[in-house]
């Protein structure tokens, strides 16, 4: 490990330091969306829970979804939310590193989860009678547990590497939290290449092999909806699918934009709204788009916030 990060105390967080006059709007905005994210899903995560009907692998997915979008957002939000209202953009040294290991943790675990999630889909619509036999209570609690020791395993791998990376240009990281992009920016470049390129492979395997455990599903999925015969059978057997696949497409399509654009030496608009719809407003949208598209959610919440509130 180089000694540059034995001197390294704080970090600056310099994403917003340019629009410290709009510093209270943007507080407000993430305080909205923050508090709106763990609402929601603490909601989901309740309804699940109390009402012994949704005791099944798709909604005990859906619950553990939720969990990982709580972990998701207080990772960064709340620190960000500390900034903008204090105006102090300093993070400590271990501050940064847990901040990054609990991101990666989330980031890795939901990957994983809604891959899970479109097979686990793929079951029901595909081998239904054969779905309570494959999807059986053991099964689906192993593959709970494996994903996250593995969105946990990951995340620290990823997290010791990025510990060992020769830091040299900057303390100052262009993001409103730290990422490993950010901190790849400011490493040097001749000294730490084979730690920067073992981090982009690791990331782009766990991202791919995920993504495509999804798409096989959904395309296998389509395949047989498509051979259904009656438009309200088609329409029955895809409707059970349109509030997961609506969830996977906005995660891989905010992250794809997040990590796979060519990188800048400068933090342009549109890396602050990719990163702001991947690490804050996807996990605030999950639950409010299973509750509105997913007619058993809808009744068994109207049920439990009943109960909450008497």
């Amino acid at each position: 490990m180089d000694n540059n990060w034995t001197s390294i105390k704080h970090f600056q967080i310099v994403a917003f330091s340019n629009n410290t006059d709009k510093s209270h709007i943007f507080f407000l905005i993430f305080f909205c969306i923050y508090m709106s994210g763990l609402l929601g899903n603490f909601i989901i995560i309740s309804t699940v829970i109390i009402d012994v009907h949704l005791h099944t692998p798709m909604y005990v997915f859906l619950c553990n979804l939720s969990v990982v979008d709580i972990i998701f957002t207080s990772s960064t939000l709340p620190k960000l939310m500390d900034i903008l209202l204090t105006r102090n953009f300093s993070i400590s040294f271990t501050q940064c590193f847990t901040q990054l290991y609990f991101f990666m943790f989330a980031a890795g675990t939901e990957d994983i989860l809604l891959s899970l999630m479109a097979y686990d889909r793929y079951v029901a619509v595909c081998k239904p009678l054969h779905y309570h036999l494959i999807m059986n209570k053991k099964k689906y609690i192993l593959l709970l547990l494996g994903t996250w020791i593995c969105g946990s395993a990951n995340s620290v791998f990823m997290t010791v590497s990025i510990y060992h990376l020769d830091l040299c240009r900057s303390d100052k990281i262009q993001h409103f939290f730290c990422d490993i992009k950010a901190l790849e920016k400011i490493s040097c470049n001749n000294t730490s290449m084979h730690i920067i390129l073992y981090v982009e492979t690791m990331t782009l395997s766990l991202g791919l092999g995920p993504f495509l455990v999804s798409l096989t599903s959904y395309i296998k999925i389509i395949g047989v909806v498509l051979q259904i015969q009656s438009p309200e059978g088609r329409k029955k057997a895809f409707s059970t699918c349109t509030s997961h696949l609506t969830v996977l497409g906005m995660f891989y399509g905010a992250g794809m934009c997040m990590y796979l654009k060519p990188p800048s030496e400068h933090l342009e608009e549109q890396d602050l709204v990719f990163s702001t719809l991947y690490t804050a407003v996807t996990p605030m949208l999950n639950p409010i788009i299973y509750s509105l598209r997913n007619e058993e959610v809808k009744v068994a919440m109207k049920k439990t916030i009943i109960c909450i509130v008497h």
